[in-house]
């Protein structure tokens, strides 16, 4: 199939705004609780409908009484918190311009951001980084903290003369067309660019989603969710926009290595993560069981039962025979209760995006009970612009388009996107917009991939990272790395082979995981990643994951050689972006020697 398209269930009307909801509910349903905040105790409170638009509201007179005007883009640099939605909220309903900032980004990547967007203020979790680059931005005006709402505040008190004639005039004047944030995309090469995203783009992907799709996450009472996720990135900020759009109720923690923490605590009922997350998952309750060969038995047992499972669910009429089921519900209070009350115990979905999550994962997940969503989209796109739904979900692949949303591939395997979820352009770069568009008003996303007879859609690689061999075979590095990947031990890897004989990779370890390893296989407790690279066991052990990604691929695709790095790929060295994307240019560069070296 070449093309595929879902009819819009909900049309956004020209005078729809992203900020309507708050005031709407509030009006409407002032008590029903929107969001819950985390006190420092670690108690969480209910936040509802009215105090919510009341706090948005005295946050927008502050901008007003500061001097923001509509159209005015204002950045915001943070973790992840109710003080970062509050402030989106309040930026948009002035009718300026939310412009978020990753609080992991560089000064360099800070200037480029708030100066190439032409911030007039900015929020901020700390002040040390803007005021490092300050004297670079002649533009910037005002610089308030975000820190426990404390900078906020003094804002709100500053806003106490601006009426409310003023503040529902401001309000008023806003529209579907109007642009609500240029989010910059982290980029694998070059600087950023920014993606234009009206108001409008918005509403149609989180609207659609959660009255079609997604439904089945958002629309009942008592769903929620706990979001860790940068809210810089546009994956996050289409379920923020989603659960104000819906009666989930929103949620957040700020650091998504401690978010172990936090589930137990705030109990969600559905999640958003990229698949390293359930990697970690997967890998951990694996290493734990480890430590105990029965229980390392059961739960390799536990684990081919799960997916099993979930295969013979996929295959409709072929369900689960009666010994499966049977083992199934041994496995459930053994291995899969815990795992579920790992994440908080009532988490009946997840939704994952950003990168491939493997079939293997995507099975075991939903065999244990968590049905893990698998979606696909650009910040282009505004996030996601293709899913899995609850009631149609085909593990392996990316889902169907959102309603309203067309898919075409093109004749040389490139995913095409039309619809009302795509972005208007990149800002202040016209050259770079007419590249991505073509004549017929399709994006090319510069991913390939296919379409089955359904409509869902696989993802295969990136158009500009096929590596050509010497022998002129083109291979998709995707699909090693991400059977690479699910091995316990590996973090990160790059396969390499442009022009040379054959492929081989690079790969990284786990940390966590391979302190488990060093116990169970005798090694010291100090020795370095860099003193193990040339130990025999750990060489078999990668050599097994090695063998298992090339079941994926033809032998002139498979990996010969690899070697093993003594750093892991981070955004502190410059080898991830924030999105957690390798910088396959950066890493070539700074690892030219070892990639040299496989070649001798």
């Amino acid at each position: 199939m070449r093309e595929f398209s879902v009819p819009a269930l909900v049309e956004i009307p020209a005078r729809a705004t992203l900020t309507d909801v708050v005031f709407d509910t509030a009006a409407r349903t002032p008590d029903r609780v929107l969001l819950r905040r985390r006190s420092e105790s670690g108690n969480w409170a209910d936040v509802t409908a009215a105090q919510f638009s009341d706090e948005v509201t005295a946050l927008a007179k502050g901008l007003i009484a500061s001097g923001a005007a509509a159209g005015d883009r204002v950045g915001l640099m943070s973790r992840t918190s109710y003080y970062w939605t509050l402030a989106d909220y309040a930026i948009w309903s002035i009718g300026a311009v939310t412009v978020p900032v990753y609080e992991t980004s560089s000064p360099e990547q800070v200037e480029w951001i708030l100066s190439d967007s032409g911030a007039v203020a900015v929020f901020a979790e700390t002040p040390a980084m803007i005021e490092s680059v300050r004297e670079s931005l002649p533009g910037l005006v005002n610089l308030w903290l975000l820190a426990d709402g404390a900078g906020m505040a003094g804002l709100a008190a500053a806003g106490a003369e601006v009426s409310d004639e003023e503040f529902a005039r401001r309000r008023s004047e806003r529209s579907a067309d109007d642009l609500a944030t240029i989010i910059y995309t982290s980029g694998t090469t070059g600087r950023p660019k920014g993606c234009e995203l009206l108001h409008s783009n918005l509403l149609s992907g989180a609207r659609n989603a959660v009255e079609g799709a997604l439904a089945d996450l958002f629309d009942f009472t008592g769903s929620s969710t706990l979001l860790f996720l940068p809210l810089a990135h546009s994956f996050a900020r289409i379920i923020q926009v989603g659960c104000m759009e819906s009666d989930a109720i929103l949620m957040h923690w700020p650091d998504s290595s401690t978010v172990a923490h936090g589930l137990p605590e705030a109990t969600p009922t559905f999640l958003l993560a990229v698949p390293r997350v359930f990697e970690k998952i997967f890998n951990s309750a694996q290493q734990q069981a480890s430590e105990s060969t029965i229980k390392s038995s059961i739960f390799k047992k536990a684990a081919d039962t799960a997916i099993a499972f979930s295969v013979a669910a996929s295959e409709g009429e072929r369900k689960a025979g009666p010994w499966l089921r049977l083992r199934h519900l041994v496995f459930d209070r053994l291995v899969y209760a815990k795992l579920r009350a790992a994440v908080g115990g009532q988490v009946r979905y997840a939704v994952s995006g950003g990168a491939p999550l493997g079939t293997r994962l995507g099975h075991f997940f939903r065999g244990t009970g968590i049905t893990v969503l698998e979606g696909y989209g650009l910040t282009e796109t505004s996030a996601a612009a293709v899913v899995n739904r609850p009631s149609r979900n085909k593990v392996g692949t990316v889902g169907q388009p959102l309603p309203g949303t067309s898919v075409k591939i093109a004749d040389d395997g490139e995913i095409l996107i039309k619809g009302p979820v795509v972005f208007r352009g990149y800002w202040r770069n016209p050259a770079a917009t007419a590249e991505i568009f073509d004549a017929d008003g399709w994006l090319h996303t510069g991913d390939l991939g296919a379409l089955d007879e359904e409509g869902f859609l696989s993802v295969t690689g990136r158009k500009k990272e096929l590596i050509v061999t010497a022998g002129g075979k083109n291979v998709a590095p995707a699909v090693l790395e991400d059977r690479l990947r699910a091995h316990p031990l590996v973090s990160q890897t790059m396969v390499v082979g442009d022009n040379r004989p054959f492929i081989a990779c690079l790969v990284t370890l786990d940390a966590e995981a391979l302190e488990y390893w060093k116990r169970q296989h005798g090694k010291p407790d100090s020795a370095s990643v860099a003193e193990l690279a040339a130990d025999p066991e750990l060489i078999a052990e990668m050599q097994t994951a090695v063998d298992d990604a090339n079941k994926a691929v033809s032998r002139a695709e498979s990996i010969r050689k690899f070697k093993i790095l003594a750093t892991d790929f981070t955004e502190a060295n410059g080898h991830l972006t924030p999105s957690l994307k390798v910088k396959r240019s950066v890493v070539a560069k700074d690892y030219a020697a070892e990639i040299e070296a496989l070649y001798r």
